[in-house]
């Protein structure tokens, strides 16, 4: 019986979602096939949709996963700084799923990184709030996504250095 959280459904999940991540590297979603998945892993196209829709499906949980699992999430409101480099440790860490959360595309809906609107308020005199924090949003994601592909060569620190000197030198 195939239930839900039984020992052989978690580890036939496991091989699919493993070979899953190491296609998703090489190919886009859509060149990847429910029978290249099934051949690599070694399982039947029945298993596989016994777990899954389709890959679309299974993406979407890989999606899930790394949302609920991986993602650093913590800031502290007046130490922006270290918890950016926090994240930036957490990001060097465990890259495969970042690099595989934005070659999904699923990084416009959820944001990585808020911004206080306090201090935004504080810097531009209560103008344009909502574009300001966008920008800054965008540009972190900009940053993290051009550090993965380049295999996070520079330390964390060194990455905050780099957003403190886009922001001025701004308390963030």
């Amino acid at each position: 019986m195939n239930v839900k959280n039984n020992k052989r459904r978690k580890e036939s999940r496991a091989k699919i979602e493993a070979v899953f991540l190491d296609l998703i590297q090489d190919k886009e979603l859509n060149q990847i096939s429910v029978s290249e998945i099934c051949k690599k892993s070694g399982l039947n196209r029945t298993t596989f949709y016994a777990n899954y829709v389709d890959i679309y499906d299974l993406a979407d949980n890989i999606r899930k996963t790394l949302e609920e699992n991986y993602f650093y999430n913590y800031f502290e409101p007046n130490q922006v700084i270290s918890s950016l480099t926090k994240l930036f440790y957490h990001i060097k860490e465990n890259q495969l799923f970042y690099k595989t959360y934005f070659k999904l595309g699923y990084d416009s809906n959820y944001k990585i990184i808020g911004y206080s609107k306090e201090l935004a308020f504080k810097h531009f005199n209560n103008k344009f709030i909502e574009y300001h924090c966008e920008f800054f949003r965008s540009g972190i994601t900009a940053i993290i996504k051009m550090w993965l592909n380049n295999g996070c060569k520079e330390t964390p620190v060194e990455i905050c250095e780099i957003i403190e000197t886009e922001y001025s030198k701004r308390t963030l």
